[in-house]
């Protein structure tokens, strides 16, 4: 597990409980949480993967700038039909919108990743999964709305509860759904200095 004594201290910039836990899963323990508050309104014309790593980008320099040396891990997460990016559905009319386009339906989930690293240096990844969607009946997407599970994510839905059974197949990165593809976020931390697999600093070191 990474530990500040062992290198550069980590901040996430984001304050999700389910990036939390990815990066738990690969032995990672943020030495804060410190999420930015940014104006995450699509661009003019803007595709769904540029939207993605603009985001995280300008969330990791907006916490970068609040912790100078230290490293800095942020992400979003978009949905997308075609060119149309779904909204993070606050709202049961936009949920029951985005479940009634997802119906049926192939879609892309892109995320984008950017680390800062301690010299200041932007180190960034975009990765796109691709989720089938098995047709669903009136009587499951209402069964849903009332689930609640879908305030705050993007398009409608959380992979990692009940829309699973919606899903029919997934191509690429799993953890990408949920927040952090966390094969490239390893990467992206080996290279400014922290390796999860690093073995841990000697007794008194």
């Amino acid at each position: 597990m990474a530990s500040p004594g062992a290198g550069p201290v980590l901040v996430l910039a984001s304050s999700s409980p389910r990036r939390r836990d990815l990066l738990a899963q690969i032995g990672i323990v943020p030495a804060a949480v410190d999420p930015a508050d940014i104006d995450e309104t699509p661009r003019k014309d803007e595709l769904p993967s540029p939207h993605a790593l603009r985001l995280a980008c300008g969330k990791a320099e907006v916490v970068a700038a609040r912790h100078p040396g230290a490293i800095v891990l942020a992400a979003d997460t978009v949905v997308a039909v075609g060119r149309r990016i779904l909204p993070k559905t606050e709202e049961e009319a936009d949920a029951r919108r985005c479940l009634e386009l997802l119906s049926g339906r192939r879609h892309r989930v892109f995320g984008g990743v950017c680390v800062i690293t301690p010299d200041g240096r932007r180190l960034t990844r975009t990765v796109q999964t691709a989720v089938l969607f098995k047709r669903l009946s009136d009587a499951e997407i209402e069964s849903y709305i009332r689930s609640r599970e879908w305030q705050g994510k993007a398009g409608g839905y959380a992979v990692q509860g009940l829309a699973a059974l919606f899903v029919r197949g997934i191509v690429g990165s799993h953890p990408n759904i949920v927040g952090l593809p966390l094969f490239e976020v390893a990467g992206l931390l080996r290279a400014a200095g922290l390796d999860p697999l690093a073995p841990p600093p000697a007794a008194g070191a």
